[in-house]
């Protein structure tokens, strides 16, 4: 063991304390990789929201302790450690935010993290339960595209024209959530893909929108030969989407669109009639208004959906992105709900919208630019205040997010390391078991939700506080009298004060405020046991809301 790290350590943190309280910070914002993009979306949204606000309505920037924290959990779902934490705040480069991010673009739990968001959008308004065969290999599959920064509009069209077994090939797991039905796959690609829910349209014309049934049924009629067959390779059963353009082997009642294998073309059911075979309709993309004929083989028919929803003249393939991930970044869309645009919406700040959309599609659908740029603004760069009113202004600050349960399960296993391979590891030796019951596992089903639902709408529950304030194997992993983690810093650190500021730095990547110190130091002295002591403080810290937020 190094005998100097506890003084080491106890210097790097008094340096840190002391620059956080003498160095006010300044207005210092990330220089952007590209920016003139990133000016430029500062510039509209001071003329089109920002200049008609009155003198304390917009949120200053945040310091860089918050800034560093945001910066982690947004691109990679874990937390500064506390070494990154003393370098950064100590560093005078005026471009080190910008090298934050690009260090962090090129990092593979970006490709991780966001491969995990991507699996929930997907799964979770799945119609097919076995569709969450595909979750690994689903995550995989974003992970490499991300970590390769593969262009948005290719990962798009190996989504639409997949084809493959389901546990191999994670581009068919928008097709196998959808079970192949034409109409459920459609919809989730319009919604996905363009922002838009024109699923309501498909027994009737949208109460809402301008998108009629028939509109609805013209992009279903790309899907109608696709299927999902049940397979067995190696003995294991398993799930392949397939495309058959062979017309069906038996004569017989035709039953529209509910089939095993598939049809060789779509029909809009008569509403009328249901148990007639309906109306023959034409491949046809509602945004554009682009028509395919009848009739054309399934690799046509997609690869050609595939062109026209990636194209330049669809704004809305761009837009849908921009939207999601300019809400998932600074706290809210320009348009709520993130996957409800369309004509008929009026966004906030539309001139800032068109603008990142168009700049998106220009530089080729470039997923790092669109982080890059978004983070390189003073919107992002903003403090952190409670979710707005609908009176409010937007974008006037970050808005709070609650991590999501992969992220929460990570940060837990970084704080109590839980994450390192240790031999006699317990709760290490779970964290990969992928079945219902491991802890990744029940962290989901307790703590996951749809990253498409509003954020207001994602509420805390007493379930969930249970699960970090009662469970055995969370309060195993707090112990102090393990040869790492808690253990390991309450031999190593002496002093009291320090290790408190440990412990912070650890959990919630700052230092405390003088009163939380106070108050920290007078319970270990009240307790008169440093080890229970600190269980406790380390306890407490795990079950804060500062800990389960992303601020």
């Amino acid at each position: 063991m190094n005998r100097s790290f506890p003084l080491i350590r106890t210097v790097g943190l008094l340096v840190l304390v002391l620059a956080c309280c003498w160095q006010r910070p300044r207005l210092a914002w990330c220089e952007p990789a590209v920016e003139s993009s990133s000016s430029r979306v500062d510039r509209l949204l001071s003329a089109e929201i920002f200049a008609q606000l009155s003198p304390g309505q917009l949120a200053p920037p945040t310091g860089d302790l918050t800034y560093l924290r945001r910066v982690w959990l947004d691109l990679l779902g874990h937390l500064p450690p506390p070494e990154e934490i003393t370098a950064f705040v100590l560093s005078k480069d005026p471009q080190k935010r910008a090298n934050l991010v690009d260090r962090l673009l090129n990092d593979p739990r970006f490709g991780r993290n966001w491969g995990r968001y991507w699996r929930d959008v997907i799964l979770y308004r799945r119609t097919e339960e076995r569709a969450m065969a595909t979750s690994r290999i689903l995550t995989e599959y974003f992970a490499g595209h991300f970590q390769a920064n593969t262009p948005w509009d290719q990962i798009a069209s190996e989504i639409i024209t997949a084809t493959g077994e389901v546990r191999e090939s994670g581009s068919t797991a928008i097709i196998v959530a959808q079970a192949g039905e034409p109409e459920n796959t459609a919809a989730e690609i319009a919604r996905i893909f363009m922002g838009i829910q024109i699923q309501c349209a498909q027994c009737h014309d949208h109460p809402y929108d301008r998108w009629k049934r028939q509109q609805f049924h013209e992009l279903a009629a790309f899907f109608p030969r696709v299927a999902v067959r049940p397979t067995r390779a190696t003995g294991e059963r398993g799930f392949q989407v397939v495309a058959d353009d062979q017309p069906p082997r038996r004569r017989g009642k035709k039953k529209a669109n509910r089939r095993v294998r598939g049809t060789l073309e779509h029909y809009m059911s008569d509403l009328e009639n249901p148990t007639a075979q309906g109306q023959m309709i034409q491949p046809a993309l509602f945004t554009t208004g682009q028509k395919l004929d009848v009739g054309v083989t399934d690799a046509r028919r997609r690869g050609t959906l595939a062109q026209w929803v990636t194209s330049d003249n669809n704004e809305w393939f761009s837009k849908a992105i921009v939207n999601r991930l300019w809400s998932e970044l600074i706290g809210e869309g320009f348009v709520e709900p993130i996957d409800d645009l369309g004509p008929d919406r009026e966004p906030q700040a539309p001139r800032t919208f068109d603008f990142v959309s168009a700049e998106f599609a220009r530089n080729g659908y470039d997923i790092k630019w669109l982080f890059r740029t978004i983070m390189s603004t003073e919107a992002y760069q903003r403090e952190s205040r409670p979710r707005r009113q609908s009176a409010d202004s937007p974008f006037t600050a970050s808005r709070p997010q609650p991590l999501r349960s992969d992220q929460l399960f990570d940060v837990f296993l970084q704080v109590v390391e839980a994450d390192q391979r240790q031999p006699d590891n317990a709760f290490r030796k779970n964290t990969r078991q992928t079945g219902p019951n491991g802890p990744r596992s029940v962290f989901q089903n307790m703590f996951g939700y749809d990253p498409s639902q509003p954020r207001e709408e994602v509420t805390a529950s007493i379930p969930q506080a249970l699960v970090l304030m009662n469970s055995a194997q969370v309060n195993r992993a707090i112990r102090g009298g393990k040869p790492w983690g808690l253990g390991k810093w309450l031999r190593e650190i002496e002093g009291d004060r320090t290790l408190v500021h440990e412990l912070y730095l650890r959990c919630l990547a700052r230092e405390p405020t003088a009163q939380e110190t106070k108050t920290c130091l007078s319970y270990v002295k009240r307790t008169r046991d440093r080890r229970i002591a600190f269980e406790d403080i380390l306890w407490t810290l795990i079950n804060s809301v500062e800990f389960r937020y992303r601020i």
